[in-house]
């Protein structure tokens, strides 16, 4: 379970915070936001109600706090009191958190208002508590009280942290010249404060908003997946089977981006009122959403399911029945055959949770790539100081004998059983087994490949110099140009470095789309921003070992006798020219085709039709290849004993859509199949082919829409309801 958490962010809306500093396009208040709405944000994100987050405005026009009876805290105002944040939560901060029209306003004195929150609300608990003070140090601050302040943060183990645009940094880079004397004086009071606080940060602004495109990962506390006993023997029935009692966790785990879910605008102000139902104009509804702006527009989505039968005895042909009444059918050829739940359960297997080793295999004999899941470790189950020595012994054991395990594993009762291997793994302060999954039998998958270095011929000579191999030198080309894109960079005193740190990587699509939602949500109507640098940064080789290898990649070239090969025409078919190749010479007319092939066999059917295409002067020509393919389909249709002949109908009708679509007529095509479907739903091409209409439903042989092609007069709602009308 994570830790409670009470996060107070003290933001600083004075009148100073509203104006642009330093060449800034932006003002000190929304360059502050920056970093509390990603702050906020995150921990939105999260879901977590033990995450709890606190907001108060310093240098605020109104005063509002439990201390506002003491003039030292006037102009501070509680914007949020310490609780969980939720969406409208975050729309209603961004409208207050707005630049003041006042100077007063005592920083410290703020601070004082945020421990008395965290007191109020944590109490004695455990509790991580943070104070995050935003301010351009530019008003008065009372020093007075500065030491009963320090003591009290220490007492509350309260982390402060303060940040402040053009604070001088001299680790990050940052000095700001012409300081005026009051924020130089607020900067070195604040500094010194903080530097004597426990766990304590004082920074510059410009450090924390760079580094806010750097990825967070999400640390998350493992539950185990398995708590049983690893075993070696027959336990039931021998006293010396060894029995350690352990646990299993995930070692590595594949994070995943959030899901979306599906919600709908809501129209009116209640539910049941207002003109929310179909007789309600555009007009109505854009009124109706305006007005819910300021509360939740969306509502959620309910998905109810029903289940009809054929019965001709009700009106319309369809009766519903109810889910229970429904049994499970397993499809076998186009027949459903059912099973029942009793004699289902005959082919459920027996299983029993636990952990037993069956076997034992030499590290070298294993190949890595038989992995087929994450890696999980086992280790002793907790403050057990047996299985603890138990667990190290047999680690050791295998440790020594370079064995890894072999074991049965089921997870919970009645769970299918797993093969998998144990490997041991021994570190300075800490060891375990390293539990991956092993394939059966019908999981692997065997493929022959002819060998890369050498070719067999029919007769079985073996062959080392060919054109489909390496020479020498492409050889020893390609070993250099690979040897010069090494990853592992030296620094200035001849150490190895490692120039792509796995920590330094991060998924581009997991945190794209976690920032996209968490922007979206405080910027409702702003676009997204571009991706960050940090999450593209891997997507292209660095530019250093690219001009690092550029001599080698010439080589590579020119060894390779790579030559550029000339782009393809684009546009249309039909608009084009005939490529002409690189030699210059008119294969066509050295070998006199002409005249052209007007007939397409029925043998070859499809290259033919292609061919006569491609030689098409004109649309009428067009049309008489797709008529001739028509009648060829037809025949086959007519004559195909069962559906011997409805692979080739099908492959024929797709390259005709596609030739067609290509050539922009597609009302050849949608006339042909138009005329086809009558026929095949009239029974006159030789008896009922029925089944052969459906098959053409499933491979998406419908009309040409105006989706697919722009010439098309079909809209998508007509090819839908042509393709689905039986």
């Amino acid at each position: 379970m994570a830790d409670k958490e009470a996060t107070v962010y003290i933001v600083d809306v004075g009148r100073s915070m509203g104006e642009c500093r330093n060449g800034r396009s932006v003002t000190d208040l929304d360059w502050a936001m920056q970093y509390v709405w990603d702050r906020i944000t995150t921990t939105v994100s999260t879901g977590r109600k033990t995450a709890t987050i606190g907001v108060v405005a310093l240098r605020s026009d109104e005063t509002r706090n439990d201390l506002q009876e003491d003039d030292s805290f006037e102009n501070i105002s509680v914007l949020f009191e310490i609780g969980q944040v939720l969406m409208p939560d975050i729309r209603k901060l961004r409208d207050a958190i707005k630049p003041s029209r006042t100077y007063k306003g005592d920083a410290l004195s703020s601070i004082v208002v945020a421990i008395q929150m965290i007191s109020t609300y944590c109490k004695k608990l455990k509790y991580k508590r943070e104070i995050v003070l935003v301010t351009n140090g530019t008003g008065l601050i009372n020093s007075e009280d500065l030491e009963p302040i320090k003591d009290k943060i220490k007492e509350d183990n309260i982390k402060l942290t303060v940040l402040g645009p053009d604070f001088d940094d001299a680790d990050w880079g940052v000095k700001e010249e012409d300081k005026g004397e009051r924020k130089a004086a607020n900067e070195k009071l604040l500094r010194y404060f903080v530097e004597d606080c426990p766990n304590g940060a004082f920074g510059t602004l410009d450090q924390a908003v760079s580094q806010l495109d750097i990825p967070r990962p999400k640390e998350t506390r493992s539950m185990p997946s398995f708590k049983g006993f690893l075993s070696l023997g027959d336990a039931e029935n021998y006293e010396t089977a060894l029995r350690i009692p352990v646990e299993r966790y995930f070692r590595t785990y594949s994070a995943k981006p959030p899901t979306s879910s599906s919600f709908a605008l809501r129209y009116g102000d209640e539910p049941g009122q207002g003109d929310s139902g179909p007789a309600a104009t555009k007009a109505d509804q854009l009124k109706s959403l305006v007005r819910d702006t300021k509360k939740d527009a969306l509502t959620t989505v309910r998905t109810s399911r029903t289940y009809q039968i054929d019965d001709e005895s009700v009106p319309g042909g369809k009766a519903d029945v109810e889910r229970d009444d429904l049994a499970k059918g397993y499809e076998y050829g186009r027949t459903a055959v059912h099973i029942s739940q009793t004699d289902e359960n005959i082919t459920t297997l027996e299983t029993f949770a636990g952990l037993e080793i069956i076997g034992f295999v030499a590290d070298d004999k294993y190949d890595r790539y038989l992995h087929i899941s994450n890696v999980n470790v086992i280790i002793p189950q907790k403050a057990h100081d047996k299985a603890t020595l138990a667990l190290s012994s047999l680690i050791h054991a295998l440790w020594e004998s370079d064995s890894y395990a072999v074991a049965r594993l089921v997870t919970k009762e009645a769970k299918p059983t797993m093969l998998v291997l144990l490997a041991p793994s021994i570190e300075s302060d800490y060891e375990c087994l390293l539990e991956v999954q092993l394939p059966f039998a019908e999981d692997v998958r065997s493929y022959r490949f002819p060998p890369l270095d050498k070719v067999v011929t029919v007769s079985g000579k073996v062959v080392t110099e060919h054109r489909n191999l390496p020479s020498t030198s492409l050889q020893q080309a390609m070993d250099e140009y690979v040897d010069s894109m090494e990853l592992d960079l030296k620094d200035d005193d001849g150490d190895l470095i490692e120039g792509l740190p796995i920590e330094h990587s991060f998924s581009p699509l997991l945190h794209r789309i976690e920032a996209a939602v968490r922007w979206r949500a405080v910027h409702p109507d702003d676009p997204v921003p571009e991706v960050s640098e940090q999450l593209t940064r891997f997507s292209r080789p660095d530019e250093g070992l690219v001009n690092k290898s550029k001599k080698q990649l010439e080589k590579l070239i020119s060894a390779a006798d790579v030559k550029k090969i000339p782009p393809k025409t684009k546009g249309r078919k039909r608009n084009r020219e005939t490529e002409k190749p690189l030699s210059g010479l008119d294969v066509d007319a050295l070998l006199n085709l002409e005249p052209k092939r007007a007939k397409i066999s029925p043998e070859n059917a499809i290259p033919e039709f292609k061919q006569l295409l491609s030689r098409a002067d004109n649309v009428e020509a067009i049309l008489d290849a797709v008529e001739q393919m028509g009648t060829i389909i037809e025949n086959q249709i007519k004559h195909s004993l069962g559906d011997a002949n409805y692979d080739r109908v099908i492959e024929g009708l797709g390259t005709i859509r596609e030739e067609l679509i290509e050539y922009e007529e597609p009302a050849a095509y949608n006339e042909l199949l138009r005329g086809l479907k009558k026929k095949i739903l009239g029974d006159e091409l030789g008896g009922d082919r029925k089944e052969l209409w459906w098959l053409l439903r499933k491979s998406k042989l419908g009309l040409i829409d105006q989706n697919v092609s722009e010439r098309s007069e079909v809209t998508e709602d007509e090819a839908n309801e042509f393709l689905s009308a039986a």
